[in-house]
């Protein structure tokens, strides 16, 4: 995985388009009922049929099997996003009950928590460093700390989440060189209402960086 973009907490059929549009890899699907940005599965199997070009990715909090057998049978996204308190046992079950890639997010709060993503790295596909979650996980808007990952090195790929905004994320591009970025809130008019210029600016500024860090 390189220089992917995903745009996450997709809901509606234009905001999906625009994505497509403007270059990004990857749109989320958030299946958590607390979210503003929470959608039906067959809602979700209606839009990513729009386009095969972008892999879809199914966010869930600790979601039970009864749950992810729902999703799945409404549609095969290419990710489970498992975004909750998920222990490595209960990645690896997900991972072999379905039959599917999981990305595992992993909160960043200080460098104790490098160890837990440790832990993860072995038995997740793809990693997902996000800030501590306040009130919701994920689509808060918070940053964290960059610094944490500066110079680190993972045998997974991995995405940087967390108050990723079209102004900041070349600067956390260059700083933290990920293998994607993911963004939500900081492409939003209002919380969970998608803005296209931004998706756009987003992706855009994104892939400028990437382009930027891999030239020689």
């Amino acid at each position: 995985m390189r220089n992917a973009i995903k745009i996450c907490g997709i809901t509606t059929p234009d905001s999906f388009d625009c994505a497509a549009r403007a270059g990004a890899s990857h749109v989320g699907f958030v299946f958590f009922e607390k979210s503003p940005r929470n959608i039906a599965p067959a809602q979700a199997a209606a839009l990513a049929a729009r386009s095969g070009a972008l892999a879809s990715v199914a966010l869930t909090v600790d979601a039970t099997d009864d749950a992810l057998t729902a999703i799945l049978a409404a549609f095969r996204p290419a990710l489970i996003q498992l975004h909750g308190h998920e222990t490595p046992a209960r990645v690896q079950e997900v991972r072999t009950r379905f039959a599917i890639p999981v990305l595992k997010a992993i909160p960043l709060a200080g460098p104790s928590d490098l160890g837990v993503a440790r832990d993860h790295e072995d038995v997740a596909d793809i990693l997902l460093f996000d800030a501590a979650p306040k009130d919701l996980p994920g689509g808060n808007g918070v940053t964290f700390d960059w610094s944490l990952l500066a110079g680190t090195t993972w045998r997974k790929p991995w995405f940087l989440s967390g108050g990723l905004t079209p102004e900041n994320v070349a600067g956390a591009i260059y700083q933290t060189r990920p293998g994607g970025v993911d963004v939500s809130s900081g492409v939003e008019s209002t919380r969970g209402v998608k803005d296209n210029a931004s998706i756009e600016a987003f992706v855009t500024s994104a892939r400028q960086a990437f382009s930027a860090i891999a030239a020689p």
